[in-house]
């Protein structure tokens, strides 16, 4: 995909306004310069953001279509992929969940830049966030799936749905949670990467909690 094929990915999935289509510029912009300061995205993937981290992001959007109406819970938002890509293109509420100093205080300045008041970020671990039910919970680069579920599982219900990217490991992840996690889940092609996939689950649940239930 080339960053002209990604940006008419963008334009013929969503009906982007001029607005959005500037904040979504504006935000690849800032995100390269503040390149300069901290190491956001592989510097391999400079000249193909759109393609490479964009469309990458915004392609999970599409599969949240039966999600409940409430928040968008992010995991380890880094740059803001996906949780300022989806910002730009919904207003349902998003809270990004972030650890590391500079890059709360770059996301913190995204939300001001962007005028993004839908979306909050949450400067900590995510198993410091208070216990809540979110409609959505992504994941991009966070974590391997058993310790994603785990770190995280106070945060859903058996309505949320999870949209966990998870590149070409995603079979081998699942399979690895099985063990230890329940729930409906299926596999989902990127567009971006023939050979990567994104893992898609509701009802999500904890075996050894189940049992003992």
């Amino acid at each position: 995909m080339t960053e002209d094929d990604a940006r008419a990915w963008i334009a013929n999935h969503f009906d982007v306004s001029r607005e959005t289509w500037e904040k979504l510029d504006r935000y690849v912009a800032i995100l390269l310069a503040e390149m300069r300061v901290q190491n956001l995205i592989a510097e391999s993937t400079r000249p193909h953001i759109w393609a490479r981290h964009i469309v990458d992001s915004a392609q999970l959007l599409p599969l949240t279509a039966e999600a409940a109406d409430g928040r968008w819970i992010d995991l380890g938002s880094g740059a803001g992929l996906p949780g300022i890509v989806m910002a730009l293109l919904m207003d349902r509420p998003v809270l990004m969940v972030e650890s590391r100093r500079k890059r709360i205080d770059f996301l913190s300045g995204l939300l001001e830049e962007l005028d993004l008041a839908h979306a909050a970020v949450f400067g900590g671990r995510v198993e410091a966030v208070p216990a809540t039910a979110a409609a959505i919970i992504s994941a991009r680069a966070y974590a391997p799936l058993p310790r994603l579920f785990e770190s995280a599982v106070h945060l859903a219900d058996e309505k949320t749905l999870w949209v966990l990217p998870k590149g070409r490991n995603a079979q081998n992840e699942l399979e690895a949670a099985r063990s230890a996690w329940q729930g409906a889940f299926h596999v989902e092609q990127s567009v971006t990467d023939a050979d990567s996939a994104i893992i898609v689950a509701r009802s999500v649940t904890s075996v050894r909690r189940k049992g003992r239930g």
